[in-house]
């Protein structure tokens, strides 16, 4: 396990997350094939030259099979902190957790549209579409704080 004083002077990884609202009002949740029983929204990181809405569409059609999206709002940047035994785990031991903008977008397409194995490496195992107030109850322990403050960032655009 590396020592608090060195995983404090570690950056942040700067990534994307999108709340992806269906016409319900509903937001996709992903169930992680490398963490069963976690759920979340889909999220990663932004690549050389990218920016940061050019991230999430990316990220959709790799983790969800599309990007039949609008953009409808954003979040300031938001950080987790990863569990001190999981940073050297984690990309490979270069960052204490992430930094990241949330993307809330309205998905323009329909339930046959997803597809799970769109890529040759999926990250999910199931989907489903849930409240936006339900997600920090889903999510690993440590990204809780964060999927709360997105559920606030984001609340008036759920299921009223």
């Amino acid at each position: 396990m590396a020592a608090p004083a060195e995983i404090s002077r570690l950056p942040y990884r700067r990534g994307v997350g999108i709340a992806l609202f269906n016409r319900s009002g509903l937001v996709f949740a992903g169930e992680r094939i490398d963490t069963p029983g976690a759920w979340q929204m889909p999220q990663g990181g932004i690549d050389h030259g990218e920016e940061p809405w050019q991230t999430a569409l990316r990220e959709l059609k790799e983790e969800v099979g599309t990007d039949k999206a609008e953009h409808l709002a954003e979040t300031d940047w938001l950080r987790y902190d990863l569990p001190p035994d999981v940073v050297r785990h984690v990309w490979r031991g270069k960052y204490r957790g992430q930094e990241q903008k949330w993307f809330a977008a309205r998905f323009l397409g329909t339930d046959e549209d997803i597809d799970l194995d769109a890529d040759h490496h999926p990250e999910f195992r199931a989907w489903r579409w849930v409240e936006l107030a339900e997600l920090p109850g889903l999510i690993v322990p440590f990204k809780r704080a964060l999927y709360t403050a997105v559920a606030e960032a984001f609340a008036a655009l759920g299921r009223r």
